[in-house]
């Protein structure tokens, strides 16, 4: 009876051991939880790589994106129409210059009176073998309405393609802070499953001392690598996943894919709800709105013009020559055998549109159809601005309702898991009672995550809305 009590207390001792050594591990487990659990921020400059802000992102993107960079050569050629058409306003200057030979020259019928022939018709060939002239001559357009439109209508096309830019621009900041935002919190949701991975490493190592000492069952082990083996896995879906954006971003922002960029880490846990305050209905500094509102103005201009055809038109004219006319060819013959003279004119010339059958007030009609159809498509736009902003308002709320339920949730997932590991190390727990703890943890986790992703790009959408987008680059 002594010696069975004896083997009884060393068995006491070992179980004892065991404990003390899962509680040790239990307290390091929770340690790097908790450090998981508030993220501080990654110094992620290194000697090899740059760090780059957000708005130092949309910046690079502006300047570098090759649609934006479209955009705004767009805006350079539109001064170069404006002075085509600038052009036709000026006077038009021309220079000319010319020798003819005729062999044959051109034969007029007279009466014979004129040679002493009454009663005849003599043929008489006119004018000289060699003719040749050098002059200039110019036009200079006084009034003409088509022209003058045409000009307004170039300098309305220049203002269309400086909004055109700015609604390029406005995208491009969309898509890099959307971007940029998901890469933050998928890194995020990557620390959280090294966190787990590292914790399930730690219990599987301890398992396997357990299994040897024949404490635990295998298939607890088995479960135990199993999860660990998941983890790894989705760890490597979310590291292609983050590589994946990030070329993305670097591919918005012209940036090499093969450079050492590190996308500078923000606290996008804090939440401000600044962008709810003020709410307003006005939609008149968004860009699609002003785009179309130009593009009213050109069919306007466009109509105007079409409208000026039934105007007449007036230009000065004039022309200056020197000629010269000889039988002989006129640069080596004798100066007494050539004639050389001045040929002068200037004057007015006016145009008065009668009839074309009609043509003119066909592109008026067509123009003023134009017009109604763009009208349609600026109350659609309106409509669909006011949804959106309503939509936009309505997401961020419910995104901020979730994400403070999500957040309440994850503490709540945390204070079970302490509970757990606690328990499990009482022996008041099983092993599928702490796993599954832990999945919970980490699916309250990855759901407090995806909410403030959603917060985050609701937040752009409402910006957008608001027409502020050019915030995110304060």
């Amino acid at each position: 009876m002594k010696k069975n009590k004896r083997i009884r207390f060393k068995n006491n001792d070992n179980l004892n051991s065991n404990r003390k050594m899962i509680q040790r591990l239990s307290i390091l487990i929770l340690l790097a939880f908790c450090s998981q659990l508030f993220p501080q921020r990654i110094n992620a400059q290194t000697a090899d790589n740059n760090v780059i802000s957000l708005a130092e992102l949309i910046k690079q993107a502006l300047e570098s994106n090759q649609t934006a960079r479209k955009a705004r050569l767009d805006i350079e050629n539109s001064n170069y129409k404006i002075n085509e058409v600038r052009s036709a306003t000026l006077p038009q200057i021309s220079g000319s210059a010319g020798i003819n030979y005729n062999p044959l020259l051109q034969q007029s019928a007279l009466p014979g009176d004129f040679f002493g022939q009454p009663g005849t018709t003599i043929l008489v060939a006119l004018g000289q073998e060699w003719n040749a002239n050098a002059g200039i001559s110019f036009n200079q357009i006084i009034f003409n309405q088509s022209v003058f439109t045409g000009l307004k209508a170039a300098a309305t096309t220049r203002e269309f393609y400086k909004i055109n830019s700015q609604l390029t621009e406005e995208n491009i900041i969309e898509q890099i802070s959307s971007g940029y935002y998901g890469v933050l919190v998928q890194r995020q949701q990557l620390s959280s499953i090294d966190s787990t991975i590292q914790n399930t490493k730690k219990l599987l190592n301890i398992l396997q001392t357990q299994l040897q000492n024949g404490l635990v069952k295998k298939l607890d082990v088995d479960r135990v690598a199993v999860t660990v083996s998941n983890l790894e896995s989705r760890k490597q879906q979310l590291n292609n996943a983050i590589i994946l954006l990030e070329n993305q971003l670097k591919f918005l922002a012209g940036i090499p894919l093969n450079s050492n960029v590190t996308f500078a880490e923000i606290d996008i846990n804090s939440i401000s709800i600044k962008s709810l305050e003020n709410k307003k209905s006005d939609f008149s500094n968004r860009s699609e709105l002003k785009l179309l509102q130009t593009q009213k103005r050109l069919l306007e201009l466009q109509l105007k013009s079409y409208k000026s055809e039934y105007y007449p038109t007036l230009s000065l004219m004039g022309n200056y020559s020197y000629q010269g006319l000889g039988n002989e060819f006129l640069f080596s013959a004798p100066s007494d055998k050539v004639n050389w003279f001045n040929v002068g004119t200037i004057g007015l010339s006016l145009r008065v549109p009668l009839f074309n059958g009609f043509a003119t007030n066909s592109r008026v009609q067509q123009s003023n159809i134009a017009l109604k159809k763009l009208q349609e498509d600026m109350s659609l736009t309106e409509q669909s601005m006011s949804l959106g902003y309503e939509n936009a308002v309505t997401q961020i709320n419910n995104n901020l309702l979730v994400l403070n339920s999500q957040k309440q949730n994850m503490e709540l997932a945390e204070e079970v898991y302490k509970t757990t590991i606690e328990n499990y190390n009482n022996g008041l727990a099983s092993l599928t009672d702490l796993l599954s703890a832990e999945n919970g943890l980490t699916d309250a986790q990855n759901n407090y995550l995806t909410t403030l992703l959603n917060y985050r790009l609701s937040e752009i959408q409402l910006l957008k809305a608001q027409g502020e987008l050019n915030k995110l680059l304060e």
